[in-house]
């Protein structure tokens, strides 16, 4: 998930086609480290959006302008002097750096044609735009690095430009055979060596490599054969070949409707997730970072859900350990009970005083020995041990329904912690943070007006023979779909033994076919806290079967004489209405 050298050349190739040759119509900058170039080219009018922040550094073709504040940074108004309506030159890339290097020609105060340069470098939280003469000597920066802050490199006015060397990598682009060679000597797993020592090569690319060479990307390079090095380095050329010839593939990789990586070539390592391809890597960006910025969002919301529900499950884990130590306390009730009857039976025998008695069990038949205390009668030894027995007896079945209670509670939280999980809609935490405040771990605000109804729906997956299938988000969810959506003759699916959701099959009267078994529980195994398991325990029944928990909460279900399979998680193959 990075701008990878891969991804820039891309970006570089879109920019060629589109920018060069075009003039600079207006320049702002929205955010401190942020530029957005409108550029007209031809009878087209594009705006390259330019950001360098430290934690998510973009290059891409915007759709919409941002508000610029009132009075323009320094920076800015620097850019729009010099090259306020310069002619773009060309575009390029340096080797397979994460670097865009934008010469622009325009007229100086003389009226002389005259070049400068427009650097935006991409690499993380060292990012940058650089303005320099057309002899790389710095003229401003968006970002200033003082020798304070960067022993490598000075980024200020009147500094030489130049690409800082901190680590020896090799040029993707150019490295000779013997220099691949060497850098499958390194002591690293295999795909570490190849995005440890080629330059813009990322991990999942490195990943994606070994894969299309057949080989385990964390086995140690310097254990790979003569022929595993050869093929590599042939599956490595064809790739750089691509990248050179501009036969790119932006495609974004989804688990459901997260995405989770994105590349300009096909990432066939990750062909377990759903792969959406894209007309331009700009369109990959925008609608990757937009998703991410959704789930990051939901997340963000979550996190006060989260720490009311973590806090109360710690609680309640804490008085559960503590509930369960005083029950096994209890179990020596049956003991003082036993006393108790033999000293009635034998307690004639005592000598006056007597401090023990030793007797026959009449239980174990063996011979047991147990204290007295000699200030009191055998009558009144025994009426001790009885009471010692009653009170524990009473604190056993007081304890025991309390641990039930809080088992109970535990996995409550436990099922609405996994629900937060899945949300993704502030619809959804709405649903959630109402079963909260319902069950008291919320304080309910006094209600000034009627609640609007929240309207947040169930997934709806669709078989791969037609059927439909509906999963709950969370508790409210769950009841709704087992207990008023369902008949029946529906089939209902569910993690074994941990949270997760309900998932309903409707059969419309029809006997399913083996398939629809199996998607329905890798659903009801992906929406379950086993997601990250390579298998998970399915329970599945007909919905006739499936009673609710009396006095339980929403969502807690009991049911017998159930089927069951293991599954991998997987929603990938099917269809999502």
């Amino acid at each position: 998930m990075a701008l990878d050298g891969i991804v820039i050349a891309n970006l570089v190739r879109d920019m060629q086609q589109k920018l060069v040759n075009g003039r600079i119509s207006k320049i702002a900058q929205p955010e401190s480290d942020e530029l957005l170039v409108t550029v007209k080219s031809g009878r087209e009018q594009l705006r390259l959006l330019i950001s360098v922040n430290a934690s998510l550094p973009l290059l891409y073709f915007a759709d919409s302008t941002k508000q610029s504040p009132m009075t323009a940074p320094n920076f800015c108004m620097l850019l729009r002097k010099h090259i306020g309506s310069a002619r773009i030159v060309s575009v390029t890339q340096p080797g397979l750096e994460r670097i865009v290097d934008l010469e622009l020609e325009h007229l100086d105060e003389l009226g002389d044609v005259c070049r400068k340069h427009l650097i935006v470098e991409l690499m993380g939280k060292h990012s940058n735009i650089i303005f320099c003469n057309d002899e790389h000597v710095i003229i401003d920066s968006i970002k200033h690095v003082s020798a304070q802050v960067s022993s490598v490199r000075e980024v200020l006015p009147g500094r030489p430009y130049f690409i800082p060397e901190t680590v020896k990598k090799y040029d993707p682009l150019s490295v000779t055979d013997s220099a691949f060679m060497e850098v499958l000597s390194r002591p690293l797993a295999l795909s570490k060596a190849l995005y440890t020592g080629l330059t813009g090569i990322s991990p999942i690319i490195a990943e994606e490599l070994c894969f299309l060479a057949s080989l385990d990307a964390d086995v140690p390079a310097e254990n790979l054969d003569e022929n595993g090095r050869l093929h590599l380095l042939r599956t490595f050329r064809y790739l750089m070949e691509d990248v050179q010839e501009g036969r790119f593939c932006p495609n974004i990789r989804y688990r459901a409707k997260e995405p989770v990586e994105f590349a300009s070539v096909p990432l066939t390592c990750l062909g377990s997730l759903e792969e959406k391809r894209f007309e331009s890597i700009s369109e990959v960006l925008k609608e990757f970072y937009a998703a991410k910025e959704t789930y990051t969002r939901i997340r963000q919301k979550s996190a006060d859900l989260r720490k009311i529900v973590q806090n109360a499950l710690e609680r309640g884990m804490k008085k559960y350990d503590l509930q369960a130590k005083q029950l096994k306390d209890t179990q020596k009730r049956e003991k003082y009970r036993i006393y108790g009857e033999l000293l009635n039976t034998y307690g004639y025998s005592l000598e006056e005083n007597a401090d023990q008695l030793t007797c026959m069990n009449y239980y174990t038949n063996e011979e047991i020995t147990f204290p007295l205390d000699p200030n009191l009668t055998a009558k009144e030894n025994a009426r001790k041990y009885f009471d010692r027995y009653a009170k524990l007896k009473r604190t056993y079945e007081a304890l025991s329904g309390h641990i039930r209670e809080t088992q109970a509670q535990i996995a409550h939280l436990e099922s609405i912690s996994a629900s937060l999980d899945m949300a993704v809609l502030e619809e959804d935490l709405m649903q959630i943070k109402l079963e909260l405040q319902e069950y008291g771990y919320i304080k309910k605000h006094a209600q000034g007006r009627k609640r609007e109804k929240i309207v947040s729906r169930p997934y709806h997956y669709l078989s791969s023979d037609g059927f439909h299938m509906y999963v709950g988000k969370n508790n409210y969810q769950n009841e709704e779909l087992t207990f008023q959506t369902a008949t029946g003759n529906d089939w209902w699916f569910h993690a074994k033994g941990i949270p997760g959701s309900h998932v309903i099959v409707k059969s419309e009267g029809k006997e399913l076919p083996d398939r629809v078994f199996e998607e329905a529980a890798a659903l009801a195994a992906y929406y379950s806290k086993g997601r990250d398991a390579s298998k998970v325990e399915i329970d599945y029944i007909e919905k006739k079967h499936v009673k609710k928990t009396p006095g339980g909460a929403p969502g807690f279900v009991i049911y017998h004489t159930n089927y069951s399979m293991m599954v991998e998680p997987s929603v990938e193959h099917l269809k999502q209405l």
